[in-house]
C-alpha cells in the first residue's frame, strides 16, 4: 500500500513552520496513542500513531525534510540510494524527535515531576480528573453547599490495596518502574506498564473493602460561595477538589459551572434586565402612576397620556452589576396595554358609547391607524 504524504499525514501546508509541524504532530500523537486507544480501535489508532510518528521523524529533520520535498518517499527511503535513515542511530538524530515525544509524554502524563513522568522509585505519576458541577445562578451572590464526590483511605487495608496480613509485591514486568521500553526500529518508546498500570507493584490478595484501589468512593461537602452578577457560562475553579491523582499524584481541580435560573419576571441581558408591566387600557390612555418590580424592591414610573403598547421605559442603575463592570446596568419595563375581558352589559354599553364618539372624531385618537392604512392603500396599488 502506497505510503500518504507526510504533509497529509500531519495536516499541514508544505510551507508550514517547524513550529506547526510540531504543534500538529503533539495533536495527532496524543488523540492516538496505544494508551488512550483500547478495545476495538486499538489497532487503527496504532497504525495512525505510527503513521503520524513516520511523518514527523522526516518533517522535523530539516536535511530529511529537503530531500523528501524533492525527491518524495525515495529521497528518506533507507533502502535506496540517497535515503535520508542513518543505521543505528538513535532518537536524538532525528532532529528534536525526542524532545516533541518528551513533551506528549508529559502531556499524556499530566506534565512535570510533580504531576506526570517518574518519581524516586521509577513509578509512573498520574494528575488526577477534573470534575465539573452546575449551580444555577444568583443575581445577588449567595453562600452554598454542595456534595461531590471524594476518594478516602481505606481504612481495612490503610490504603495498601492488600488484604490485611498480606502485601503488595514487586511488578515482575516492570521490576517496580513502572513502565516498560518498546523499540520500534531505530527508537525507544516508554509505554506505562501493562500489568501494574504504572504503580510498579502488583497486589496478589486485594483488599476486599476497596478491591485493591487502597481508597472507597465517599461524597464530600463544599462551601462555595458564588460572586454577585455571575453570568451564563462562567466557571469558577476550586483547586484540589477534584479526583484524586495516581501514586502520589496532585488532584485534579473542581469546577463549578454557571447555569441561569429563568426567573418569573425579568429576563438578564449581559448587565441589563428587562421585563413585561401590564397596564390597563384606561391607565394608558389616561396617564398615571405605576409601579414596577426591581431586584432592590418597588419603583415607580410615570406613565403620561396615551401611552401606547410596546413603549418602553428606563429605569438606571436598576439592572445587575457585573463582576466585571464598574457599575450595575439598567432596567427596561415594556408596557403592555391589556384588552379588558369579561365584560358586564354596562361595560359594553360604555365601551360602544366610547368607540362610537371615537369613529365621530376620525384618526385624532388613533395615531397609528392613519399611516398603517395607507400603507396598506399602497400595498394594493
Amino acid at each position: 500500500m502506497a505510503k500518504r504524504d507526510y504533509y497529509d499525514v500531519l495536516g499541514v501546508p508544505k510551507n508550514a513552520s517547524d513550529d506547526d509541524i510540531k504543534k500538529a504532530y503533539r495533536k495527532l500523537a496524543m488523540k492516538h496513542h496505544p494508551d488512550r486507544n483500547q478495545g476495538d480501535d486499538a489497532k487503527k489508532a496504532e497504525e495512525k500513531f505510527k503513521e503520524a510518528k513516520e511523518a514527523y521523524e522526516m518533517l522535523s529533520d530539516p536535511q530529511k525534510r529537503a530531500a523528501y520535498d524533492q525527491y518524495g518517499h525515495a529521497g528518506v527511503d533507507p533502502n535506496m540510494a540517497g535515503g535520508g535513515f542513518r543505521p543505528g542511530a538513535g532518537p536524538e538524530g532525528f532532529g528534536g524527535f525526542a524532545e516533541a515525544f518528551g513533551d506528549i509524554f508529559g502531556d499524556l502524563f499530566g506534565g512535570g515531576a510533580a504531576a506526570g513522568g517518574r518519581r524516586g522509585g521509577g513509578r509512573q505519576v498520574y494528575r488526577g480528573g477534573d470534575l465539573s458541577y452546575a449551580i444555577e445562578e444568583a443575581a445577588h451572590g449567595k453562600e452554598t453547599q454542595i456534595r461531590i464526590p471524594t476518594w478516602e483511605t481505606c481504612d481495612t487495608c490503610q490504603g495498601s490495596g492488600a488484604k490485611p496480613g498480606t502485601s503488595a509485591k514487586t511488578c515482575p514486568t516492570c521490576n517496580g518502574a513502572g513502565s516498560v521500553h518498546l523499540r520500534q526500529g531505530f527508537f525507544s518508546i516508554q509505554q506505562t506498564c501493562p500489568q501494574c498500570h504504572g504503580s510498579g507493584k502488583i497486589i496478589p490478595d486485594p483488599c476486599t473493602a476497596c478491591n485493591g484501589a487502597g481508597r472507597i468512593k465517599k461524597q464530600k461537602t463544599l462551601e462555595v460561595k458564588i460572586p454577585a452578577g455571575i453570568n451564563e457560562g462562567m466557571r469558577i475553579r476550586s483547586a484540589g477538589n477534584g479526583e484524586p491523582g495516581t501514586n502520589g499524584g496532585p488532584p485534579g481541580d473542581l469546577y463549578i459551572e454557571i447555569r441561569i435560573r429563568q426567573h418569573e419576571i425579568f429576563e438578564r441581558d449581559g448587565d441589563d434586565l428587562h421585563c413585561t408591566v401590564p397596564v390597563g387600557v384606561t391607565t394608558a390612555a389616561l396617564g398615571g402612576t405605576i409601579e414596577v418590580p426591581t431586584l432592590g424592591g418597588k419603583a415607580e414610573i410615570e406613565l403620561p397620556e396615551g401611552t401606547q403598547h410596546g413603549k418602553t421605559f428606563r429605569l438606571r442603575g436598576k439592572g445587575i452589576k457585573g463582576i466585571r463592570s464598574s457599575y450595575p446596568g439598567d432596567l427596561y419595563c415594556h408596557v403592555a396595554v391589556e384588552t379588558p375581558v369579561k365584560l358586564t352589559e354596562h361595560q359594553r354599553k360604555l365601551l360602544r358609547e366610547l368607540d362610537e364618539s371615537f369613529r365621530k372624531a376620525g384618526d385624532r385618537h388613533s395615531p397609528n391607524a392613519k399611516s398603517w392604512t395607507d400603507r396598506v392603500k399602497d400595498l394594493f396599488k
